[in-house]
């Protein structure tokens, strides 16, 4: 693994480590060996603007992909994208990972127009998707013809667990510590270590236990 990197011979150098090396997750551990990382022999990059961080793990069929016209990808030390997460950006989008962060299977970041920031010791359950913009929808005109807007973006900050299927649409702001349930439906702002759930999320306690009367059914 001192060998691996981006390049034709760093890929060829993970792809040797990686023989006899155990499936999925049990790859972590060459991450860990190279300041490289390790990124799967099966992962697609196409970025002109990428910044990966020391000890990095991009798994099985990983894909960055950027359309022409996005952005940048950083991502930051010793964060992991499982396999098939997708990231793809266009039309100025970006995304930011801080340190730590652990993304599971099946996550989709799409990042047109508006900025993915998410920080640093995230943990993003499968199946999350996060959508940092938004179409038009002007009568007489097709929608595959709309244009794209942003309302800011989609921030998620430190120490933020977001459960399965969970989708964060543009505008949206998680706040650190925050704990969002399985299959909800950000589009709002979620207080610091609060606890949210449904479609659209709302506030149901907060990680010290305690409900508002505010937030009383």
């Amino acid at each position: 693994m001192q060998f691996a990197g981006t390049g034709p011979v760093g890929r060829l150098a993970t792809r040797l480590a990686a023989i006899g090396a155990p499936p999925y997750k049990g790859r972590r551990y060459l991450a860990r060996l190279s300041g490289s990382g390790y990124i799967s022999p099966s992962a697609r990059i196409r970025s002109t603007s990428i910044h990966l961080g020391r000890h990095i793990f991009l798994g099985d069929r990983v894909t960055i992909y950027d359309v022409g016209d996005g952005g940048s990808v950083e991502i930051g030390d010793g964060s992991s994208i499982h396999q098939d997460g997708i990231i793809e950006i266009g039309q100025g989008g970006c995304l930011v990972i801080g340190r730590q962060t652990h993304i599971q299977p099946r996550v989709q970041m799409s990042c047109y127009k508006g900025k993915l920031s998410i920080g640093g010791n995230v943990q993003i359950a499968p199946g999350c998707a996060f959508y940092p913009y938004d179409h038009q929808m002007q009568s007489g005109q097709k929608m595959i013809d709309q244009s794209l807007v942003s309302r800011g973006g989609i921030t998620i900050e430190d120490d933020v667990w977001l459960g399965f299927g969970v989708i964060v649409l543009d505008g949206a702001r998680i706040r650190e510590g925050a704990v969002i349930g399985a299959g909800a439906v950000v589009k709002g702002e979620i207080a610091p270590g609060a606890i949210a759930a449904g479609v659209p999320a709302r506030i149901l306690s907060h990680r010290g236990g305690t409900v508002t009367q505010s937030e009383q059914p």
